[in-house]
């Protein structure tokens, strides 16, 4: 009898000073599948999955969400501090970039961007085989109709702009903003569309002709304001996203192609 009562008493204390389940609970398996599903899909990190998430009303940590992306190797991105002009001017500041596409007959088409700071907007581009000044002055003229002219204009010291861009933008009450010299960061948000349109769309076609070419930047264009969720602007996108919680428990997560299926824009939709 005290054998068994010495065993039961290990057995009693041995079940109560069991160690407890720490951590974060896990998620739905279902919501597991959907992450590894973003990340799989259309390349994404944590950041950019849980904003997708919260648009479908699923309100995930992006620390859980992390957890469940595929493993990978690290690439330390390079941070760069935030200028104050950049930041106290968003609501009266654009960027203006040219950069180049090369073609499939190793020719070289020129985009031209003018992004609005405050929402990240694209307000203009446009595709041309000769970015010379008087073509970007007439994209100014396009980009900025009716006395919608920002306050200042950041652009960078490349000889297509010569003297005439400047000019031009002061005629039109726009303050020019020359940045450094190979300080690509001075000018953030514009040189990281172009990062970012590389990345998601260009870097994953071969560009035949200026046609096609102003058809891809267009149709990136409009995902990037109606779908596409932003780290600096709290997980929405330019256009705002409404919030669309699972409507029924019958309900699954579609996703539905952008830039030629290069891109996707997920939603909640009544299973068959």
């Amino acid at each position: 009898m005290v054998q068994w009562h010495r065993q039961g008493f290990k057995w009693f204390w041995g079940w109560g000073s069991k160690a407890k389940r720490v951590g974060r609970p896990r998620i739905p398996r279902e919501f597991q599948e959907l992450i590894r599903r973003m990340a799989r899909d259309d390349g994404w990190g944590a950041p950019r999955i849980q904003g997708e998430l919260m648009k479908l009303g699923i309100q995930i940590d992006e620390r859980t969400v992390s957890r469940y992306l595929p493993k990978r190797r690290p690439s330390p991105d390079k941070l760069q501090n935030w200028l104050a002009f950049p930041r106290n001017h968003r609501d009266a500041l654009v960027g203006m970039d040219v950069f180049t596409v090369p073609t499939v007959t190793f020719g070289q088409l020129w985009v031209f961007i003018v992004l609005h700071h405050e929402r990240r907007r694209v307000m203009h581009f446009a595709v041309t085989q000769r970015p010379e000044a008087p073509w970007i002055v007439q994209q100014l003229r396009e980009a900025f109709p009716f006395d919608t002219a920002p306050r200042y204009a950041i652009l960078d010291r490349d000889g297509k702009y010569g003297h005439l861009v400047p000019q031009t933008l002061q005629s039109i009450g726009v303050k020019p903003v020359r940045r450094a010299p190979r300080s690509p960061w001075q000018n953030p948000y514009v040189e990281r569309f172009g990062g970012t349109l590389r990345r998601e769309s260009l870097d994953k076609i071969i560009v035949f002709n200026q046609t096609q070419l102003h058809r891809v930047v267009h149709e990136f264009v409009t995902y990037y304001h109606e779908d596409r969720c932003h780290l600096g602007l709290d997980k929405d996108a330019p256009e705002p996203r409404a919030v669309t919680p699972q409507p029924s428990p019958r309900a699954r997560v579609v996703a539905l192609p952008r830039v030629g299926g290069l891109q996707h824009r997920y939603e909640w939709r009544q299973a068959a």
